[in-house]
């Protein structure tokens, strides 16, 4: 009497559970730290073009001995923030960036003694923040 023996094939249904449980452990823990990653690349943006719009303004400065009719927006590059001027005179400026869209918690701000402040993802600081956890 020889018997036949069932050869298994595919995969069992606790087996396919065990691997959507991992994948969804894995995808809880990369998802938020990739959107962290995507805003301090956004918000990069913003630091970078303050400092080459105070830059600017000094240069304007030191050409014509006052701020007023100084560069205050970078004209293009402006994808994630909205750049401005505020209190503009012959011998003080600030310079402003506000986050638009899913950057509208963000905020960055230098002035003429280059006293800067931000507010990263609804944290505010007297620096430019890089995290929400990073000190000033």
């Amino acid at each position: 009497m020889s018997m036949l023996k069932a050869t298994q094939k595919g995969f069992t249904l606790v087996e396919l559970m065990v691997v959507i449980a991992i994948i969804g452990i894995i995808a809880s823990i990369a998802v938020p730290s990739y959107a962290d990653y995507v805003k301090k690349g956004k918000a990069a943006e913003a630091t970078a073009t303050l400092a080459d719009l105070r830059i600017k303004m000094e240069q304007y400065y030191q050409d014509n001995r006052t701020y007023v009719g100084g560069e205050c927006s970078p004209g293009s590059g402006d994808r994630y923030f909205t750049y401005s001027c505020s209190a503009q005179t012959a011998t003080t400026y600030t310079l402003n960036a506000a986050g638009k869209g899913d950057m509208s918690n963000f905020s960055f701000s230098v002035d003429e003694s280059n006293d800067r402040n931000s507010t990263y993802d609804g944290v505010s600081g007297n620096c430019w923040k890089t995290s929400k956890t990073s000190s000033c």
